[in-house]
């Protein structure tokens, strides 16, 4: 039972032994997390759903929307009032 003297809370896989085959196929159970990589990815993906509700919000307001054809290709057609021909 030597294994446990390494052992710290938390480690949780990290402190048992295994290959490095197995330590390169699985390293992300391996690697520890990285705060300022983390962050940047955080900013990134709210930037893009952000950027997709500006356009969405954008183009609704315009007066367009979604009309998908009959051979399934979406297309953005304005709105027109029943009181338009």
């Amino acid at each position: 039972m030597s294994e446990g003297k390494d052992q710290k809370p938390g480690d949780g896989i990290r402190s048992m032994r295994s290959t490095g085959v197995f330590r390169l196929i699985n390293f992300e159970l391996y690697a520890k997390p990285n705060a300022i990589i983390m962050g940047l990815g955080l900013t990134a993906i709210t930037g893009v759903f952000g950027y997709i509700a500006y356009m969405r919000y954008k183009y609704e307001s315009l007066g367009y929307y979604v009309a998908v054809k009959d051979d399934g290709r979406e297309e953005f057609i304005k709105k027109k009032s029943n009181w338009e021909s």
